[in-house]
């Protein structure tokens, strides 16, 4: 798996969507990750930290596409509100509780993830959702 994956905070879809075609790049706050599937670990996140299953928030929708392309794959989705305030509320601790419960649960699938890198995920998009709660926006990710 090889992908780009930029989270970030903006104030709006419509705001949102206006980064597909390059990314966020300066125009958000953004975090850059890549080699994990981000669509798939925020719903693990989400009943990580809420207690939801996988089920009810795919039947859910989540996470919900915002603006997608069919010719080069990339895709930009929202975060939950419900994950990104679970996120923001999420102390030092307990965003390492999270990862190591991710890298667990991606090593039953066969996916190794180091849990330094977990962390430095887990925690720096938990920093990214406090910052923009505080300013009233969403948070977001861009893959390519």
């Amino acid at each position: 798996m090889s992908n780009i994956v930029k989270f970030f905070a903006a104030p709006d879809d419509t705001s949102a969507a206006s980064a597909l075609r390059t990314g966020p790049g300066r125009a958000f706050e953004s975090l850059s990750f890549g080699n994990f599937d981000p669509d798939e670990a925020v719903v693990e996140w989400e009943c990580l930290l809420t207690g939801g299953s996988f089920e009810e928030l795919a039947d859910a929708g989540e996470p919900r596409i915002v603006a997608d392309q069919d010719g080069d794959g990339c895709v930009i989705f929202a975060l939950s509100p419900r994950l990104s305030a679970a996120l923001a509320d999420t102390g030092h601790s307990g965003s390492r509780d999270i990862a190591a419960s991710w890298v667990a649960l991606r090593a039953e699938d066969g996916e190794v993830i180091g849990a330094e890198i977990a962390d430095a995920i887990v925690g720096d998009l938990a920093a990214l959702a406090r910052r923009a709660r505080r300013r009233g926006h969403g948070v977001y990710c861009w893959v390519a």
